[in-house]
């Protein structure tokens, strides 16, 4: 599963629109029935109205009626030269959008590492915090 996303992941990579940072980041997302989508940054010239790859992935994975029960895995691909996590903001939509557990492929074609959510962000804010106000 891993190779296959990352793969797909650097496939994806080419899709990035980055005109301001130059920096392209590529994202697959593999769903229990063998299903995988794409997404890849997306930036403007308005800075906040930018996308991340990671983010575009999950949301057209939800889009498309998935859930985080239904994720197998997810790959993030960057061209920098240093390995790279997902930016805080990815951050906290992965810890709600995906299982604790689902394994999180990071590469830049020179290392690899395999991590998860909860090991990206410890003491998550999410709906349990929520929960007595809802």
């Amino acid at each position: 599963m891993k190779d296959k996303l990352l793969t797909e992941a650097f496939k994806a990579m080419e899709n990035a629109y980055a005109p301001y940072s130059n920096y392209h980041v590529g994202s697959s997302i593999l769903t229990k029935d063998g299903v995988i989508t794409h997404g890849a940054n997306i930036e403007n010239a308005s800075y906040g109205a930018s996308n991340c790859g990671e983010r575009s992935a999950i949301f057209a994975t939800y889009s498309k009626g998935y859930r985080k029960e239904d994720i197998e895995g997810i790959a993030i691909v960057t061209d920098g030269d240093i390995l790279a996590g997902p930016c805080g903001i990815c951050r906290q939509v992965l810890s709600e959008l995906l299982n604790l557990d689902t394994p999180i492929y990071l590469s830049n074609k020179k290392e690899e590492k395999t991590t998860n959510i909860q090991e990206l962000m410890p003491m998550m804010f999410g709906r349990k915090d929520l929960d007595d106000r809802l």
